[in-house]
């Protein structure tokens, strides 16, 4: 395929989603309007007839509470992932929806029927259904009336082909009935059969509405294409690296994070790498090779690519608390060896939690009978504490310190097998050796 010297990373077709279209109609739907007025020039896209296919069982038909919100909102349809992913036969996580009609007509309608309704993002047009303790988020047909790489101001439009035309690639800008009727203004459903990730549209013209597309189509390439971009594509991917810069980092390790936690991402990541994005936006963490065997955890992967300071890398991407300390902790756990026996195992237990050991022996390429016998074994706990030394009249200052320090080192050299009243004797002799 054209675009291969750029970016030729062959993926396997076992990775290809499999489209199931099985029992389908397709006809042609004529657009319900010949365009969104106020629409920027470059998103000027043809008006054309959908691509309309009927799937048979209707996805979602027994979704009692979603049935709430289509009672309320018949006109509504499925948009985006959920839909890419039914036809995926993926499973579907969060479900959102379309329509027409105005928030503020969307807001009265769902609470005539009883439906609490939270205006997450009423200003562009979105609000959120919440039935049966589930949230749906229903958004208001738009087009883009300006944009600066980063954000976008919308007008309200009733075109689906003007909201479709809005979205970034063609796999995300299908919408679906209640029937099940899948409406495609752009070629996704072949798309997707294909393994192809693809704009809609110019790629350029839609980078430059939102640099962030750049990393999202790394994101969908790992989890949906099985062939390499074509050369138009890799053109506008690595003329809008630039812009990247214009991102806040949020946004980019949120990106990041959905790459990397991806079922297997180095044949994206490789891509990156090949085509100057990846240095552009995580520059420390670049050795793609390391990712090779590694589950499923953004984190892990980051520190196994990682080649300078953690913690500046987690301040400067603005890492949660946890993922902040979690990566300084793996830099600095120990390795874990095979032939480790139990004793050396305990030691290392005491000083480290299980899971960072586990996750050391996924960074080092240790056996997992080795990551089976560190879960299995109890964390050993130092039974002593400061006021069993002062219990032997040791006044409170350095010297209680000393004597825990001096028998927690005893207690370890033991293997950590020594019981809470042998510390105590073993604390008692030093104290009084010490007198």
């Amino acid at each position: 395929m054209a675009g291969g010297d750029h970016g030729g990373v062959r993926r396997r077709d076992a990775g290809r989603p499999a489209v199931g279209l099985a029992h389908q109609r397709r006809r042609r739907e004529p657009p319900l309007c010949p365009g969104a007025a106020g629409a920027r020039a470059d998103r000027r896209i043809p008006a054309e007839p959908a691509a309309v296919t009927r799937l048979d069982p209707t996805p979602f038909a027994a979704d009692a509470a979603l049935s709430v919100v289509w009672d309320a909102l018949p006109e509504a349809r499925v948009a985006g992932g959920a839909v890419r992913d039914s036809l995926a036969g993926r499973p579907v996580s969060d479900i959102d929806l379309a329509t027409p009609r105005p928030p503020q007509d969307v807001t009265a309608a769902l609470s005539r029927a009883g439906v609490r309704v939270v205006p997450t993002g009423v200003t562009h047009g979105t609000v959120t259904a919440v039935v049966q303790g589930r949230g749906f988020e229903i958004t208001t047909l738009r087009h883009d009336v300006e944009t600066d790489g980063r954000h976008a101001v919308v007008a309200f439009t009733d075109d689906w082909q003007a909201d479709a035309s809005r979205r970034d690639f063609t796999i995300n800008a299908m919408s679906m009935t209640r029937d099940g009727t899948v409406y495609d203004y752009f070629g996704g459903v072949a798309d997707l059969a294909a393994g192809r990730v693809r704009f809609v549209g110019d790629a350029v013209a839609r980078i430059h509405e939102d640099y962030l597309r750049i990393l999202r189509y790394f994101r969908f390439y790992g989890r949906y294409a099985s062939q390499p971009p074509d050369a138009d594509t890799v053109a506008a991917l690595v003329e809008g690296i630039p812009g990247l810069a214009r991102l806040s980092v949020e946004r980019v390790w949120a990106e990041l994070r959905l790459i990397l936690g991806a079922d297997d991402p180095a044949a994206s990541v490789a891509l990156m790498v090949r085509l100057g994005i990846w240095q552009a936006v995580l520059p420390e963490a670049t050795p793609v090779e390391r990712l090779a065997g590694l589950p499923a955890d953004p984190i892990l992967r980051l520190a196994a690519m990682l080649s300078g300071d953690p913690l500046a890398l987690a301040l400067r991407l603005k890492l949660s608390n946890h993922d902040r300390d979690r990566l300084v902790r793996l830099a600095a756990t120990p390795s874990v060896r095979a032939e480790d026996d139990d004793a050396t195992l305990r030691r290392l237990l005491a000083d480290h939690r299980t899971e960072d050991l586990i996750d050391r022996v996924w960074l080092d390429g240790g056996p997992a009978a080795l990551r089976q016998r560190l879960a299995a074994m109890p964390r050993p706990v130092f039974p002593l504490v400061g006021r069993h030394v002062r219990a032997l009249g040791v006044s409170q200052g350095p010297r209680v310190g000393e004597l825990l320090r001096d028998v927690r080192q005893w207690w370890l050299d033991g293997g950590c097998v020594a019981d809470a009243t042998a510390c105590r004797a073993e604390l008692a002799r030093r104290a009084c050796a010490a007198g």
